[in-house]
């Protein structure tokens, strides 16, 4: 099967909350605020111990696009979609866990971050990648070069994006949205301040429409 196209919901949204789960006491305020912020997405990290269950009780409320975030292996995806995962997102870009996803008729983002990531990664047949870690590596001026060079190709960019520098990202011609923990950081405030985050970057990205 091929790669699900640019057309799926996930590609609608211009940011993509990122939740990293400590604490799974706070894992209805992040789904309440995000929905009440009008922000119905998130990706649920994997590596803590309280990511699946996240995952499978977000995904329960059926207003909200849940996806799975640092996914390593096809054990952790087969696990995630089971659990009610509508997309999958990869810290690197792994032939494997793109081909199963793909395959499960889901979208998948991987992360990449040299040429050669970008280029596999195009000839799996994707064209929406995750370029991870941004910050570490001068995101806007690395975007800006593979602009030039992969016409077709949009980037998520992730790693210090934060609501002070989500408008220049989202500006960038080469972005297709932009990934951050800091909206669901406030969820142990409650679901007011999720929500009220949430609706700032909704008017960013439509600030930078």
């Amino acid at each position: 099967m091929s790669a699900p196209t640019p057309e799926h919901p996930l590609f609608a949204h211009r940011v993509v909350p990122l939740a990293s789960i400590s604490d799974p006491a706070h894992v209805d305020a992040i789904g309440a605020g995000l929905v009440a912020g009008g922000l119905p997405v998130v990706e649920v990290a994997l590596r803590g111990e309280h990511g699946l269950g996240a995952v499978e009780r977000l995904a329960a409320r059926g207003d909200l696009l849940v996806g799975a975030g640092t996914v390593l292996s096809i054990d952790q995806a087969r696990r995630a979609i089971d659990a009610g995962a509508a997309f999958a997102v990869t810290p690197g870009l792994d032939a494997e866990v793109v081909r199963y996803v793909t395959g499960a008729g889901l979208p998948i983002v991987p992360g990449v971050l040299t040429p050669t990531e970008v280029q596999a990664a195009v000839g799996l047949g994707l064209r929406r990648l995750k370029l991870f870690p941004a910050g570490v590596f001068g995101g806007l001026r690395l975007l800006s070069a593979y602009a030039d060079v992969y016409r077709d190709v949009r980037f998520m960019p992730s790693g210090g994006i934060s609501a002070a520098t989500l408008a220049e990202h989202l500006a960038h011609p080469a972005v297709f949205a932009a990934s951050g923990s800091w909206i669901v950081a406030a969820a142990a405030q409650g679901a007011d301040a999720v929500a009220a985050l949430a609706r700032e970057a909704v008017g960013i990205a439509e600030a930078a429409a």
